[in-house]
């Protein structure tokens, strides 16, 4: 146990582990609950078509666990997310992890609510699941009370004994849970919400395989979604599932197979045998994804093992089999239906459908390619095209799809719902857009130390000022310009050519500054420091530099402003010239430049503020005169 540190992971694979809390019961425990689970969960999972690869759990010393293939479907890793949370809060003995390739995802949801010590580098085997709550193990507080962020990860053991022991401590805090709980909140009514029904004009053959296995859908989508130029041989002729027999069915796929589908141009070979009606005819959508569909079938079929077609069959025949169907049946599974009607079978292959992708497979047990179980299903599946067109004739109607395109202005939506969550504080009533408030937001960001591994983002400008020692400032300032530096001259770089420094003469030169030091007062290095800025503001002031900047007396009034110009340049009177700049003035303006210059779209400063939950209103100005041009 002690050697479960984080492995590679395949890129698109999420990684789950259940272990025994200290003192909960160990192998025995692990054993048992893994039985119970597959059960438990037969009745959510058995209709659940997966991406790639099923939630399945197999026991490994010292725990249960497995590792999924999502693809595409981020929505996979996310319900399997909540299911580990639900198989915790059912079983309060087992405490669980889960990891992708990506690392600890669930601090990434929650990126913007961790602790500063929390990093890459000390995240292993601090994150459980543990009865139904996200727990997160502190680091060891140290004699300093501080922590160390480069501090080694806790063995699983000793993060086992933690959260037997001390979990409320361990109780992550409510915005990170907030963060993670949303992301899997609706399931399992959500489930139904992934799916979408559409109409397909498929050859019987896979209409009755999708009779008795809808989950093939899947990998057919995928073989067709990631087809090559040897896939599309077997497509030439069709050998499997000719297009001579098809019919009219509703096909259940989810959102994400069914846009892979979808979206893909593809006009298949002629030698085929399969053709489409022209894109005016009305059914042309059901005969395309029809067509697509069997051509992901047929080069499933080509990829076939030479494995016996029934070794996946054996599966249902054995001890295993019948303890789980025994279970199922315990927990009435299948509804009080008569054994033998139409509904029962219905269950029946779901559940067969579910034991044969996630139940517990013995050490050294062969995968079955989705091909031959395809094969094998044709040789035992009776076809009866008459039914199969009289059902055609009353089928219900196929899902809108309107979803798949997106308005720029359902984008905007999105996108201020995902800020309003973000920032509760600032709605649309609540938010106020007070120039006072950039400015502000603007000086707390540069405020702000930042390190390699980036600037941080001040979310609020409620927190305490940066505090200056003015006296530390101007002593090191001194060290650097010397104490004489005011008489310190461009030319005098050329002298130092002429001096030796030996070792002896740098102590003495460094004892010589130490004294100097001493003796020159805070207030007169202040002094020293204002008089060159007020050299370089004279000479600053005979440039254009200046002009390009508002001063303190042009934005306190409008009319004085005006004056000044009237004086002109020649009229003596130096105070104007040396007036002071206004620098939240020159900043705001300087941003709400910018922010015009993007015209609506993004850019630096609306990202900077963004990024600190400050939000500036659209361009009226700028909206209405692109109005006046199209009207």
């Amino acid at each position: 146990m002690e050697g479960l540190r984080r492995a590679a992971l395949a890129e698109d694979a999420v990684r789950y582990r259940f272990f025994a809390a200290a003192g909960a019961g160990g192998e025995a425990l692990l054993r048992r609950c893994a039985e119970t689970i597959v059960v438990r969960l037969a009745p959510l999972l058995s209709a659940y078509v997966w991406q790639r690869q099923p939630f399945r759990l197999s026991y490994i010393p010292a725990h249960i666990g497995g590792t999924t293939l999502f693809g595409d479907n981020v929505e996979d890793e996310w319900f399997i997310v909540y299911l580990v949370r639900e198989i915790t809060r059912e079983f309060p003995g087992l405490a669980a992890r889960i990891d992708d390739n990506d690392g600890e995802f669930l601090l990434i949801e929650a990126a913007d609510f961790l602790p500063k010590w929390l990093n890459p580098e000390n995240s292993d085997n601090r994150v459980f699941f543990y009865k139904g709550e996200l727990h997160i193990i502190p680091l060891a507080e140290t004699d300093e009370e501080e922590c160390d962020p480069w501090a080694a990860s806790p063995t699983i053991s000793q993060a086992l004994t933690l959260l037997a022991s001390r979990s409320e401590e361990f109780l992550a805090a409510e915005p990170i849970r907030t963060a993670v709980y949303k992301r899997i909140s609706g399931y399992p009514e959500k489930i139904q919400d992934s799916f979408h029904r559409a109409h397909c004009y498929l050859p019987a053959g896979i209409v009755a395989v999708l009779r008795q296995r809808p989950s093939l859908v899947a990998p057919a989508v995928q073989a067709f979604y990631l087809r090559d130029p040897v896939d599309l041989r077997a497509c030439r002729s069709f050998q499997t599932f000719p297009p001579d027999e098809r019919v009219m069915t509703v096909v259940t796929f989810t959102k994400c197979l069914y846009a892979q589908l979808v979206q893909q141009k593809f006009l298949p070979d002629r030698r085929s045998g399969y053709t489409l009606p022209l894109p005016s005819h009305p059914q042309y959508k059901a005969y395309e994804l029809g067509m697509k569909l069997a051509h992901g079938f047929e080069i499933l079929c080509s990829k076939c093992s030479k494995a016996s077609p029934h070794s996946k069959r054996n599966a249902l025949s054995g001890p295993l089999w019948e303890r789980f169907l025994s279970s199922l049946k315990e927990k009435h599974y299948f509804k009080g239906e008569m054994e033998g009607s139409a509904k029962y079978l219905e269950l029946l292959h779901m559940a067969e459908d579910y034991f044969q992708q996630s139940v517990t497979k013995p050490e050294g047990s062969v995968e079955v390619n989705p091909g031959d179980e395809i094969l094998a299903l044709l040789q035992t599946t009776p076809i009866d095209l008459k039914e199969l067109e009289r059902e055609a004739a009353c089928l219900p109607p196929e899902d809108d799809d309107s979803w798949l395109e997106i308005t720029p202005d359902d984008l905007d939506k999105m996108l201020k719902e995902a800020r309003n969550e973000s920032y509760p504080s600032s709605s649309e009533e609540e938010r106020k857009y007070e120039l006072e408030a950039v400015a502000e937001s603007m000086k707390a960001f540069v405020s702000k130390v930042s390190t390699h591994e980036g600037a941080e983002m001040p979310w609020s400008s409620d927190e305490s000022h940066v505090t200056f020692d003015v006296d530390s400032f101007t002593k090191a300032l001194d060290r650097i310009l010397g104490a004489d530096s005011e008489e310190l001259d461009s030319d005098d770089l050329d002298e130092e050519q002429e001096f030796d420094f030996s070792d002896e003469d740098d102590e003495d030169f460094d004892a010589e500054n130490q004294r100097e030091d001493e003796k020159v007062s805070p207030n007169e290095l202040i002094g020293s420091l204002k008089s060159y800025m007020n050299e370089m503001d004279r000479e600053l002031a005979h440039t254009n530099v200046g002009k390009s900047f508002t001063t303190q007396k042009k934005a306190a009034s409008s009319v004085n402003a005006t004056a000044s110009q009237n004086t002109g340049p020649d009229s003596g009177a130096e105070d104007p010239e040396l007036t002071p700049v206004d620098v939240d003035m020159n900043l705001v303006a300087n941003l709400l430049e910018s922010y015009s210059a993007q015209s609506g779209l993004a850019g630096p400063t609306s990202n900077i503020l963004q990024s600190m939950g400050v939000y500036l209103p659209e361009n009226a100005d700028r909206i209405g005169s692109d109005k006046g041009a199209t009207g």
